[in-house]
């Protein structure tokens, strides 16, 4: 097991033409989209209400809480993508703005350090009474995450303060210790948040709290027990039911939760998929900082099960909308899919604390695989329109009529009521440049390929790096280096597991790498005199297919180039896209085009299958083919042309 480190604040720049249209989108979009909405000030959108929670419950206005009980996770996590992006850049306008809000966040929170509008609004009596639930945890992690990215992009200490009188609330109501609660939060997100205080802060009682929340879970009957004492009664609607979230998932709710036994003893990744991969990770990151191979191990089986077995060609997890979760190892429908948004950044997040315990290029190649497709895909270009599900074949009218369906959209949302994708979203863009590499005591590993500068230190010595690239389009990139000691250094670039040829130079000439070891090229030198290293992953268009144990591709075949995953659309192909069927032997064509700030087209000739129209439900089976080309654009660029049917698994000869 490794000890692998993530680069510090302002070790790294993105200088990418690519992402940095994202960031700024993120910038100028997003972020003040997101304000307007959560200060209710989108008539053409849901409402929110979230801002005026904490004004009541600071006692600047009247009125009651509105709003699901964990609304004010998407104030937080708007205050997360604001600390990210300041630290890219400041900016007094925005630090107003959340200057604005701390003083509204501090103000609602109670003198004990207690901070939950939900409770202090509306059931005061009823703290800690529903943890399952009522996602009283959920909303601490997101503040106390919210706090640090905020403190350290300004070094504001008002509402790091706040969060660390939370988090030491917390300490006070929860632990092993008699006379403490016994229980761990229904939804996980605590865990990773208290870690991260640690970093921070460096007091072990946060370590303890994490490790007590996760070592706990499923060790004892707290859930059980809580609800007993709630008289057999859910939150949701104050029915009395035979046991919790029946409301909307068919699994039983302990795997539904992630607490069906000990979490050093679970083999294979079930229930809810956010929740479990916010578990992973904390479990990941804990083991990371403690050097637990035990539990590094657990982590690797679940990664393993989850990516193997569990995940979409576009990095999405979790199938079903049932709870919005796993459901067995290949069950991968494409047009009743869920893959929340949520699920896969969680992924991210998982994969980047693994590469912390471990150098291996499964990670980043995931990263990559989630990030390039359904992230990216959960938001429309400008930035103002979202996924909250992203589904890999999408036929408007069947979606909107079909009650099994009705969760996949077919036009991107302003907002939702449940709206933790589009902060999510925003926090994880305005953090990617703590994606690119990770750093050992002598060796820099390379893990995404974006375009920018970095100074990592390695063993007391820094590395200079320049990065160039027009990744995702283009599979060359290029490396200046240049080291300030006299220490031999490894630097080590990830090759991408699309990638089937590549190739290497330094400084011009034709090199092998000193070695090729877990899937990444590792090369070895003290970097004193600037050093380019030219990569060349060979980029060209390809039809995969599907493992047959998963039976909804059998006969089918999706397009990738490089990361990206390519998807038919309407707006190319016309309706019935289910009537085309790939002629895989013809290959596949590739056009630049400039649309969308330049993107890479892809052709490929089919036939057309079609049956004459009629009125009869039901003929006898005489097709008319026609050959035809079809045309394909990456999947998170979908549904920018209007509403149209969507298929990435297309029926192939």
């Amino acid at each position: 097991m490794e000890r692998n480190e993530i680069p510090g604040q302002g070790a790294c720049r993105i200088e990418s033409g690519f992402w940095n249209r994202y960031i700024g989108v993120i910038r100028n979009g997003v972020i003040p989209y997101q304000w307007d909405i959560l200060n209710d000030r989108r008539e053409d959108a849901e409402p929110s209400h979230a801002i005026d929670n904490f004004r009541i419950a600071a006692g600047e206005m009247e009125g009651a809480f509105y709003g699901q009980v964990f609304q004010d996770s998407d104030v937080y996590k708007w205050l997360e993508a604001v600390g990210n992006i300041l630290m890219l850049e400041r900016d007094p306008h925005l630090e107003e703005q959340a200057d604005s809000l701390i003083d509204l966040i501090v103000k609602a929170q109670e003198p004990d350090g207690y901070l939950d509008t939900y409770f202090t609004i509306r059931e005061p009596d009823k703290k800690w009474s529903d943890l399952l639930e009522c996602h009283e945890l959920y909303c601490a992690g997101h503040m106390i995450e919210g706090a640090i990215a905020y403190y350290q992009a300004t070094g504001k200490e008002k509402i790091y303060r706040a969060a660390c009188r939370l988090a030491d609330y917390l300490t006070q109501i929860f632990g092993q210790e008699e006379g403490k609660m016994h229980g761990y939060p229904g939804h996980q997100e605590i865990e990773l948040a208290l870690l991260k205080l640690y970093e921070v802060s460096g007091e072990e009682q946060y370590l303890r709290l994490a490790s007590y929340f996760l070592e706990t879970r499923g060790t004892n009957r707290f859930f059980e027990e809580e609800f007993e004492k709630r008289g057999r009664t859910t939150f949701w609607n104050g029915a009395k039911i035979p046991e919790p979230n029946e409301r909307y998932n068919h699994y039983p709710y302990s795997y539904y939760n992630q607490f069906h036994a000990p979490v050093r003893q679970q083999e294979t990744a079930v229930g809810h998929a956010v929740r479990a991969m916010y578990m992973y990770t904390a479990m990941a990151d804990l083991a990371a900082k403690t050097k637990d191979q035990e539990l590094y191990r657990v982590c690797r089986r679940l990664w393993d099960d989850v990516t193997t077995k569990q995940m979409y060609l576009t990095g999405g997890i979790g199938a079903t909308s049932s709870g919005e979760a796993f459901t067995q190892d290949y069950d991968l429908p494409n047009d009743t899919n869920y893959s929340e948004t949520c699920a896969s950044i969680g992924l991210i997040f998982f994969a980047h604390r693994m590469l912390q315990c471990e150098t291996d290029s499964v990670y980043g190649d995931v990263m990559e695989q989630a990030l390039y497709n359904t992230v990216l895909g959960g938001m429309n270009y400008e930035g103002n329109r979202f996924f909250y599900v992203n589904p890999l074949e999408a036929v408007p009218e069947v979606s909107k009529a079909n009650p099994e369906r009705h969760h996949v959209g077919t036009l991107r949302r302003k907002w939702f009521s449940c709206a933790c994708c589009p902060p999510n979203l925003a926090r994880l863009i305005g953090s990617l440049w703590k994606y690119i590499y990770t750093v050992g005591e002598s060796r820099v590993n390379v893990q995404l390929y974006i375009a920018g500068t970095a100074h990592l230190n390695t063993g007391g010595q820094t590395l200079s790096v320049i990065q160039k690239t027009e990744y995702p389009n283009d599979g060359k990139i290029s490396f200046t280096i240049q080291g300030d000691g006299e220490r031999d250094i490894e630097f080590a670039l990830r090759i991408p597991g699309w990638a089937e040829n590549w190739r290497f130079t330094i400084n011009g000439e034709a090199v092998v790498p000193d070695q090729v070891e877990k899937g990444y090229a590792v090369f070895c030198r003290n970097w004193k005199q600037e050093t380019t290293i030219q990569a060349d992953f060979e980029m060209k268009a390809q039809f995969v297919g599907a493992n047959p144990k998963i039976h909804y591709d059998l006969g089918r075949a999706a397009m990738t180039r490089g990361p990206l995953v390519y998807c038919l659309e309407e707006a190319d192909n016309g309706p019935r896209l289910d009537e085309l069927v790939l002629n895989t032997e013809a290959g596949i064509r590739e056009t630049a085009r400039p649309e969308w700030n330049g993107y890479v087209e892809l052709e490929a000739d089919a036939v057309r299958i079609k049956l004459p129209e009629g009125q009869d439900l039901y003929m006898p089976y005489r097709p008319v083919k026609e050959k035809v080309k079809v045309r394909a654009v990456p999947y998170y660029l979908w549904n920018n042309r209007g509403e149209g049917e969507m298929q990435v698994w297309m029926k192939a000869d």
